[in-house]
């Protein structure tokens, strides 16, 4: 055990040292620190009272019979790449860890899937499919470094989610540990089943909230045999949403279809501009840009076709087969978050809309962030209506509260989503920072529901409290 508990946090340390060898439980500031807050750019207060270390599911199980016998918060964490506030931990709070539970149990090429512990990094299992020319599909901007778990808990989505859907298409079933230290296990190993409610894609989204993800089964796709990849440049994000419009129009579905504005091919550049990296120049060609990457045998077709659709209103067209030049592309849009990070503090938000209604929110954002005098740059996952307004706070401190006006343009963005007949958030999840407008999506009976699954499956309300529901 790493250093000392005062206060009521030994209380704390007293019942995890009775579940678990003392090197796993820490208490030092710097690693307390270290795990109270999330990417969201927001961070509590105070301090967790102890970060936890199980490496197997035995001791996840005995950390939450103890925790909830003592009604003693518990905060599940992966990497920390979250984006709404979910993993964030403070006062008299456990965080639990799943970092050691980092092991790909099964691969089998035969039925296609995986079986993996929470803490395995989604890119680590995709490499590990493509041995056996398969993949996870999956594909956060953060995949690099964000874990299974993690994106279980979120329903994450990613670049790729076009074509292949979210992490909830490729999730068969689950291995969970109930707030009381219970276990159970929901889904299954094949495609089809139908037993049963659906208690598996409950606990997806679920933020942590119902229960522990301890193991995940997961759906193993075929390895594309080819991808065509296109990069288009235009005046402006308008023009590039109706340029995605007209590929869906003619039933075009391409794997990827990113699109970034003008503020973020500008902190692209400025971001990559350094000595030992060439600058992008992207903001010099467009306004917006709009990458779209058809995959599978008929890649170099479909990508003809979308060119029909992407030339009319494009001031640059650039198409390559070759993955070496499609993976900078990539890369480049990866960086689109790092890149703002370094202006100064960021708001990332994540509505969506219906398809046919994108270039309508997009120019409702720029609108409403121009009415209140707040910087905003904007990414979406354009192929299925999913936007990032990202709000750039270029002053505001690392734990201040976030400046009125942006959290006044932040409501409007959502309460138009909403009107749009969209959501609150695409894939990023509630977490704190959605909470008080979840009952203007849900409905106050719905709601009720909510809180109904959360007293039956954590009576005692340790499970990550104050996240992902409305406010009662």
């Amino acid at each position: 055990m790493t250093g000392v508990a005062t206060g009521a946090a030994s209380g704390v340390v007293d019942l995890l040292a009775a579940v678990l060898p003392a090197e796993r439980i820490r208490i030092d500031r710097p690693t307390l620190a270290a795990h109270r807050h999330d990417r969201s750019g927001w961070a509590p207060d105070g301090l967790p009272s102890a970060v936890v270390f199980p490496e197997s599911t035995e001791e996840v199980a005995a950390i939450l019979r103890a925790a909830d016998a003592a009604r003693t918060p518990v905060v599940t964490r992966g990497a920390g790449t979250g984006l709404s506030g979910a993993a964030t931990a403070t006062d008299g709070e456990i965080v639990l860890s799943t970092a050691r539970l980092d092991r790909v149990l099964e691969l089998s090429p035969d039925d296609e899937l995986a079986v993996v512990e929470p803490g395995v990094i989604s890119a680590d299992l995709d490499r590990a499919a493509a041995e056996h020319g398969l993949c996870y599909a999956p594909d956060p901007g953060s995949v690099e470094i964000c874990t299974i778990g993690g994106t279980i808990a979120t329903n994450a989505g990613g670049l790729r989610c076009a074509k292949y859907g979210v992490t909830r298409e490729s999730v068969l079933g689950l291995d969970v540990v109930l707030a009381d230290g219970r276990r159970i296990q929901t889904g299954r190993r094949t495609v089809k089943g139908v037993t049963g409610y659906d208690l598996t894609s409950l606990f997806i989204g679920s933020e942590g909230t119902l229960g522990v993800v301890v193991g995940a089964t997961l759906r193993l796709l075929p390895r594309p045999a080819s991808t065509s990849t296109i990069a288009a440049f235009f005046d402006d994000v308008e023009g590039a949403a109706q340029a995605v419009a007209r590929i869906r129009a003619q039933r075009i579905r391409p794997a990827v279809a990113e699109l970034l504005d003008g503020a973020t091919l500008a902190a692209i550049d400025a971001a990559e501009a350094t000595e030992a990296t060439e600058a992008t120049g992207f903001a010099a060609r467009g306004g917006a840009l709009l990458i779209v990457q058809t995959d599978g045998a008929g890649a170099a077709a479909e990508a003809d076709a979308a060119l029909s659709a992407i030339r009319p209103g494009s001031t640059d067209v650039a198409v390559t087969d070759d993955p070496a030049e499609a993976a900078e592309l990539l890369r480049a849009r990866r960086l689109a978050l790092p890149a703002l990070e370094k202006l100064g503090r960021v708001l990332i938000e994540d509505i969506a809309v219906p398809r046919s209604r994108l270039a309508e929110a997009v120019r409702a954002v720029s609108a409403i962030a121009d009415r209140h005098g707040v910087r905003v740059a904007t990414l979406a996952h354009a192929a299925d209506g999913n936007l990032h307004p990202i709000f750039v706070l270029d002053d505001a401190p690392a734990n201040a509260p976030v400046p009125e006006p942006a959290w006044t343009a932040a409501a409007e963005v959502f309460r138009t989503a909403l009107r749009l007949g969209g959501t609150l958030t695409g894939e990023h999840g509630v977490g704190l920072l959605k909470r008080h407008w979840v009952a203007e999506e849900v409905g106050d009976v719905s709601l009720a529901v909510h809180y109904q699954i959360k007293q039956a499956l954590d009576p005692h309300g340790i499970l990550n409290p104050g996240k992902a529901l409305g406010m009662p």
